[in-house]
């Protein structure tokens, strides 16, 4: 069984907002390059959701977690994304595609928020 890594995000219109979630990807691969991972976008970014998808089941994976790079379960993680799972799962019925829950709702995602919040009240941290 290939294990594969389906990063989602929303998407922008600013090509620089995608920064963020591809120094995630990027971390994620040199921490695991074993592992096949794929970043897509709900809108207005590519490559979509589907596209993303199509490469990690033409790479050979057969068990694919997609994990929403979102705050929060709001209504695309809630909504939107099931939806497009389903989609995935009849296009590629060899692969098994487990929903995971939004990253923001991880204790570790919360607790580096925290931290961040302090670092940056405290004078720590550049203005933007």
């Amino acid at each position: 069984m290939k294990a594969g890594l389906l990063l989602f995000a929303h998407g922008s219109r600013d090509a620089r907002w995608a920064e963020p979630f591809e120094a995630v990807a990027a971390r994620v691969r040199a921490r695991a390059p074993a592992l096949a991972v794929a970043l897509a976008y709900l809108e207005l970014m590519q490559p979509s959701i589907e596209e993303a998808a199509t490469l990690l089941a033409g790479q050979g994976c057969t068990r694919v977690d997609v994990v929403p790079l979102f705050l929060g379960a709001g209504g695309h993680v809630r909504g939107d994304l099931p939806e497009l799972l389903e989609r995935l799962r009849r296009a590629h019925a060899h692969v098994t595609w487990r929903l995971q829950p939004a990253i923001g709702a991880a204790p570790e995602v919360v607790a580096a928020m925290a931290d961040a919040a302090l670092r940056m009240a405290e004078g720590d941290a550049p203005a933007a």
